[in-house]
């Protein structure tokens, strides 16, 4: 009896709120890390807010792996290839840890040199360096965890993912109250502590998945699958992974162009530019969730041969992500600077996150567009299309915009906000009629063997 859902199974909602969980607990390890910072000092949430724009950054690297080899193995379940599924799954846990040993080791070498970089100072550099060599030294661990969470997900088990993820930050929690404040005896740490505890629970959760990871799979994954490189699944892989991560990177390195604007505007409008960035995360949270269970369903339609499904889904999808993100938004605006006090108590920090915080009504609207229908572009093979267009806006327009924005019209903070909601939007809009025009049909990285095809049609 086969462990893995069938694609007829697979349910938009029963997939959603579990990922949902996963992603907001993924999250929350960053916000329990600036929230307890916060009593600290503003230069700790700075210096950490800055470094985890690097540790982002490596995420999304890792996520050339994970992202492509996620959607091959989509589709081979989609088409009943369980055997080639198994094959590519072991063989992304294998590109992905070479490469987070890379990334680990360029972080603890060059850890200072790349926060100094980011226009960083005193006690705000400190905290920065302190904080990337932990986390960036150990990414290695993020990079295990990226390849079997993805796997594991598209194979329907996004409630056990959910339940690590809750494991995770349970444990996280605990380290970082623990080794912060230095509680039970163990030596007061502050933001060492912080990351220690970080990739403490990283490193229990890598464990967790590897047992569900065996549990999962339909076809069992043998010790000499992890060393086979096939030549055909890696460019499968790297077809879908290599656009998609470098769309990501693009984005994340437009974000720090942004910060460095930033600093120019004072430590205050760093800290709020942290508390407000946070905040917004949990905007866009249903989307993420949605684009993700979307992904699922689509790539499994595509290569199961059923594109007019996958084509109907999307709408609908979009749909749910829109309504949700309106409905969180609107809860933020009306009660923004009461969420931004929990965090801080200096009132400029609190009058400038609030201000941007108005601005997320036309910013996370287009950016919950992008990321349910760029989802479903790459789960259908078309991913390509997205990372030119995101070129084209974010290095041609955003950029461009915040600093006008910023320094000519002297806007601020509200300037950068500005500026990255109408890229979102005009990325959005094509998104939108890419979709639409059904292009990505013909991209479909897995065909469906003739007999399934006879035995379906009966």
């Amino acid at each position: 009896m086969k462990k893995t859902k069938q694609t007829g199974d697979l349910n938009l909602f029963h997939l959603t709120w579990p990922i949902f969980l996963e992603v907001f607990l993924f999250m929350l390890m960053g916000i329990v890390d600036t929230f307890m910072l916060s009593s600290l000092s503003d230069d700790a949430v700075s210096g950490v807010g800055a470094a985890n724009q690097y540790i982002h950054i490596a995420i999304l690297l890792l996520e050339v792996v994970a992202a492509g080899a996620s959607i091959v193995v989509a589709q081979y379940l989609g088409s009943k290839l369980f055997k080639e599924a198994s094959k590519v799954a072991a063989l992304s846990i294998t590109l992905n840890l070479v490469i987070g040993i890379i990334l680990s080791i360029v972080y603890l070498i060059f850890a200072k040199s790349m926060m100094v970089a980011m226009n960083l100072q005193g006690d705000v550099l400190d905290y920065a360096v302190s904080y990337l060599s932990i986390v960036g030294g150990a990414i290695f661990l993020q990079a295990i965890i990226n390849s079997l969470s993805a796997v594991i997900r598209v194979h329907g088990w996004t409630k056990q993912t959910m339940y690590v993820s809750l494991g995770m930050n349970i444990i996280h929690v605990i380290g970082n109250y623990v080794l912060i404040f230095g509680k039970f005896g163990f030596p007061e740490l502050g933001v060492e502590g912080a990351a220690i505890s970080s990739i403490g629970s990283r490193f229990l959760a890598m464990l967790v998945f590897f047992w569900l990871f065996y549990k999962v799979m339909d076809v069992r994954v043998m010790w000499r699958d992890y060393f086979q490189w096939s030549k055909d699944y890696i460019g499968k892989i790297l077809r879908i992974g290599l656009p998609a991560a470098f769309e990501q990177i693009l984005y994340q390195a437009a974000q720090i162009v942004f910060l460095f604007y930033i600093t120019y505007l004072g430590a205050e409008s760093l800290a709020a530019r942290q508390y407000a960035h946070n905040i917004s995360m949990f905007t866009y949270l249903f989307a993420i969730a949605i684009g993700m269970g979307t992904a699922i369903i689509v790539g499994r339609f595509v290569g199961a041969g059923r594109s007019e499904e996958a084509y109907s889904q999307l709408w609908k999808s979009v749909q749910y992500a829109m309504t949700f993100t309106i409905v969180a938004v609107s809860i933020v605006v009306i009660f923004r600077e009461s969420i931004v006090g929990i965090f801080t108590d200096n009132p400029e920090v609190i009058r400038l996150a609030a201000q941007v915080l108005v601005l997320g009504l036309a910013l996370e609207t287009g950016r919950t567009l992008n990321i349910v229908i760029i989802n479903s572009l790459r789960a259908a093979g078309d991913a390509r299309f997205p990372v030119i267009m995101g070129a084209i806006s974010m290095i041609g327009i955003s950029l461009p915009l915040g600093y006008f924005f910023v320094f000519t019209l002297e806007w601020g903070l509200v300037g950068v906000w500005a500026a990255i909601a109408i890229d979102e939007w005009t990325r959005g809009l094509i998104m939108l009629f890419r979709w639409k025009s059904k292009a990505w049909k013909r991209y479909a990285l897995v065909k469906v063997p003739e007999k399934q095809k006879e035995a379906e049609s009966l």
